[in-house]
């Protein structure tokens, strides 16, 4: 056998018996005639001892050990004299009698510890070092145990776990899809899914009734700290279901998970707001609930009481009140007012008033407004004294709500108010059916063309279709949408209008959708759904801000596997075979 016991499972109970172990080396020390090697495997760390008394020849070939050399040793376990409670297995050490090099290793471009001194490219390089640093391997088999929660408690529920395909048609809806060129059908491309969306909701025409899947998806989008052009999703569909029913079980799902995984125990019922409420309040649809700091809407307190231009003219004038910051200097209050203005946020400057702690008032407006009308703000905004308030205001309510958000966050950042360690979930509810595409010049469905309008405002969709509310839900943890759902249309004269609706011509809508529409003609029930990011979920729990290590194998931020070194050219006898030619301008 290559190894008897594990490196992190030997205690003191264990003195006496010999052992075989395997594993790396994580560092060695040499002290007089004893050499002391630190043995790494998954499950822990343990020290071997090699004495040049008892044999020398072993000792030198313990010497000759560099960092990651996989080794086998066999050896009998001994009381440590000077012990080490920083590891489980810190109270013995192994007498090495046997040593057996398995595979030497080239020097490390970085340290194997969880403080490396790699960075980022350099370990997305090596990955395959990086996964062995324990801070890592913890998140992937933090990952795994979620996934093992998640299949069992679905499974106690009647769900059903169905693969569906990886290679489908490519959807005009949506981000951008992955194609792949197909050979033997010259000159036409599946594309990668972006969810199972259409195909779960067959399955529930099929009478499934209640389907899971841990889901690969793909999206050809700008990536980000969260976001990765391969992710996984929890994907989810139930029959015979409203969305009480769905909120209902999801909800349990995260009170087991949060309960199982960090020992939290979530309310027994999670706060639900509208996406108005949301916007109106935070100016985002995945508010941060960790903080307070909700807007204070300003536009009766300050338009139109001054010669102050910037309010007179605005459509939206709103603030957040930062509790005991009344005393920040104006070195901190231009810092944050070059925040506001970056190009990533837009404000064209930042309006603050201080409520100081003697009872005076401060601001950058004074000469506009007097000390009065500062204080009638105090009493509108409910500040108190030591409080700052910092005020956005514009012309586009919703540009400036997101602004304000942004500064929100920032505050809540530097106040230290995001703890990793607490959790705020809640749901977003009554989301628009339709958004506004710039891009497109036309409406885009806000979720996709598959969700149930809410029923009171179905007459609305013909000729106010902006004012159409969906049967729509997100699950919000931490400001972070972890996952969303809705109602599905069931009916396909209503699935009929909501492409016409979207632009479609009755000959795309068959093209495109035909199957779907096909086969709600076969008696498809109500139907309802949701998924979660698996990788946003694990690196919630994890406490992680960015997903990419909870990703066995991530891409960087332009997409890129540096390891694999992929996307790369193909040959042209493979471009060839797949009757493509390309063109490309330096």
């Amino acid at each position: 056998m290559y190894r008897t016991k594990t490196c992190g499972e030997l205690r003191l109970a264990d003195s006496g018996k010999e052992v075989v172990l395997a594993g790396w080396v994580q560092r060695t020390r040499k002290m007089g005639g004893m050499t002391f090697v630190d043995l790494r495997d998954r499950y822990g760390i343990t020290q071997l001892v090699f004495n040049e008394a008892e044999n020398k020849e072993l000792c030198d070939e313990s010497n000759k050990l560099g960092r990651e050399y996989c080794i086998q040793i066999k050896g009998v376990v001994n009381e440590r004299q000077s012990k080490n409670t920083k590891i489980p297995t810190g109270d013995i050490e192994i007498i090495v009698k046997e040593l057996n090099v398995l595979s030497p290793s080239l020097t490390p471009p970085f340290t194997i510890e969880d403080n490396t001194d790699g960075g980022d490219d350099l370990r997305m390089k090596f990955r395959y070092l990086d996964l062995r640093r324990p801070s890592v391997r913890k998140n992937l088999e933090l990952r795994h145990r979620m996934t093992i929660l998640i299949r069992n408690f679905l499974d106690n529920r009647n769900f059903i776990e169905v693969e569906t395909p990886i290679l489908i048609g490519s959807t005009p809806e949506g981000a951008r899809d992955f194609v792949v060129p197909s050979r033997m059908n010259p000159g036409q491309f599946y594309a990668l899914p972006q969810s199972p969306q259409t195909l779960k909701q067959l399955l529930m025409v099929a009478g499934f009734d209640r389907y899971f899947q841990i889901a690969k998806c793909f999206r050809d989008e700008d990536l980000r700290a969260d976001r990765q052009p391969e992710f996984t999703q929890i994907d989810c569909e139930m029959s015979f279901a409203n969305q009480e029913d769905v909120i209902e079980i999801f909800e349990d799902m995260a009170r087991h998970l949060f309960k199982e995984i960090r020992g939290v125990e979530l309310p027994e019922k999670l706060e639900q707001i509208t996406w108005k409420e949301a916007m109106r309040r935070f100016g985002s649809d995945k508010p941060d609930l960790r903080f307070g700091m909700e807007f204070i809407e300003l536009m009766d307190s300050l338009k139109g009481i001054s010669d102050f231009s910037v309010f007179n003219d605005a459509e939206y004038i709103g603030g957040i009140v930062v509790p005991g910051c009344a005393n920040y200097s104006r070195k901190q209050l231009n810092e944050l007012t070059d925040f506001v203005k970056r190009p990533q946020v837009g404000a064209k400057g930042l309006v603050y008033i201080k409520f100081n702690s003697d009872g005076t008032v401060k601001s950058s407006i004074d000469k506009f407004f007097s000390p009065e009308q500062l204080n009638k703000i105090k009493q509108v905004s409910h500040a108190n004294d030591g409080d700052l308030l910092l005020i956005l205001s514009g012309n586009n309510p919703n540009k400036t709500r997101m602004q304000l958000c942004t500064l929100r966050l920032e505050m809540g950042n530097r106040l230290g108010l995001r703890d990793n360690n607490v959790f705020k979930c809640l749901w977003v509810v009554d989301f628009p059916l339709f958004e506004w595409s710039d891009e497109e010049q036309r409406l885009m469905a806000t979720h996709h063309p598959f969700t149930m309008p809410n029923p009171e405002d179905l007459p609305l969709l013909k000729e106010h279709p902006e004012k159409v509310r969906a049967m729509a839900y997100d699950f919000v943890c931490n400001g972070i949408e972890v996952g969303g759902g809705s109602i599905r249309i069931h009916d396909t004269e209503l699935q009929e209008k909501m492409f016409e609706v979207l632009g479609f011509t009755p000959l795309q809508a068959r093209e495109q959708f035909g199957f779907l529409m096909n086969a709600f003609k076969y008696g498809a029930p109500p139907h309802a759904g949701l998924a979660f990011g698996l990788d946003r979920y694990v690196s919630i729990m994890a406490g992680l801000d960015s997903i990419r290590d909870v990703i066995a194998f991530p891409k960087n931020n332009s997409g890129r596997d540096v390891m694999l070194d992929a996307p790369s050219q193909l040959a042209d006898k493979q471009l060839e075979e797949l009757h493509i030619k390309l063109d490309i301008k330096e």
